[in-house]
């Protein structure tokens, strides 16, 4: 049985050497299959017309190793948790169980994130402490989620399998994956924020990231400013501090006021299931991170400074 591992994961496990510039909290593992996904999402490297390579997931390389290599090498990571990824393919919920069924001597919570499944493998997924479910809905905007995501999953079917998701784990244990960036106004990612914990889920933000081969591989990334503030905007509605009201959006749905006292740092940490720290998934080596890994890397003074309490326009 063959797993991909993330090229931070497998240097933490002492699969590949090389230096570590901030050490993953989780294991991320992803499915295996020769073929690329069944579905064809415009900014994913394993769509299924997409000319990337096959071992990319956004800017993150994915090698290839054994599943009782990684087993075996897993206590040397120190991880807290493991988070398996997947691409739709036949015969994925067999291989998974696979997997689940040899991670269960680590004893560490588990995490999945998967294409809508029904409601039994969910409660079949507990049993094998898996405690989170990832759900990609990734377009925050309806309008434009067709275009996007080309998927066999509508826009309706992502929010009833969140929907599934928290009755069978509960609340806040289905994470709402979005991207910002795919040309969303700030009013419909923050709408789509509010109505995922209003259903009892939580999110997990990402950045667009353009790769090569991919059919959106020229579309630009977002501002750093303007994911700053949609970050800042999360946080608000993540902790029940403010709702849609207490945000100013112009006609064209930018955002333009909003409340800036109190500023917390880990509004602009990576956000999602407990120990997620997805160290560079978005950004390369050396820039700035839209989401920083750690609360002691956020430069709060100048987030404030140059981002929340600039004069310039918040849509920027």
């Amino acid at each position: 049985m063959k797993v991909r591992v993330s090229y931070g994961t497998a240097i933490a496990m002492g699969l590949i050497k090389a230096k570590l510039l901030a050490r993953p909290t989780t294991a991320y593992l992803m499915t295996y299959h020769e073929g690329k996904c069944l579905n064809d999402c415009k900014f994913c490297p394993q769509a299924r017309s997409s000319r990337a390579s096959a071992d990319k997931l956004s800017r993150v390389t994915w090698p290839v190793f054994d599943l009782s290599q990684i087993v075996e090498k897993f206590p040397q990571g120190g991880f807290k948790r493991i988070c398996l990824q997947t691409i739709d393919y036949p015969g994925l919920t067999d291989d998974i169980f696979t997997v689940l069924e040899a991670l269960q001597k680590l004893e560490v919570p588990i995490s999945i994130s998967i294409t809508p499944v029904k409601r039994d493998i969910l409660e079949k997924f507990k049993r094998f402490n898996v405690d989170y479910i990832g759900i990609g809905l990734d377009v925050a905007s309806e309008r434009l989620y067709k275009e996007i995501k080309i998927s066999r999953y509508s826009w309706r079917d992502m929010w009833d399998f969140l929907d599934n998701v928290v009755k069978v784990f509960g609340r806040g244990r289905g994470v709402a994956h979005i991207i910002v960036g795919l040309g969303e106004t700030d009013r419909e990612v923050l709408s789509t924020i509010f109505e995922v914990y209003r259903r009892g889920g939580i999110v997990s933000l990402f950045a667009f990231t353009p790769i090569k081969g991919t059919p959106l591989e020229n579309y630009k990334p977002p501002s750093v400013k303007r994911y700053r503030r949609i970050q800042w905007a999360h946080y608000l509605i993540k902790t029940g501090r403010a709702t849609l009201g207490d945000f100013e959006f112009d006609e064209e749905g930018n955002l333009v006021g909003f409340p800036r006292d109190g500023i917390n740092p880990m509004a602009f940490v990576t956000q999602g299931c407990p120990w997620c720290n997805r160290p560079y998934y978005n950004e390369r080596p050396g820039k700035e991170p839209y989401n920083f890994p750690s609360a002691g890397m956020v430069d709060i003074e100048n987030i404030k400074r140059e981002l929340l309490f600039s004069s310039e326009s918040l849509a920027l």
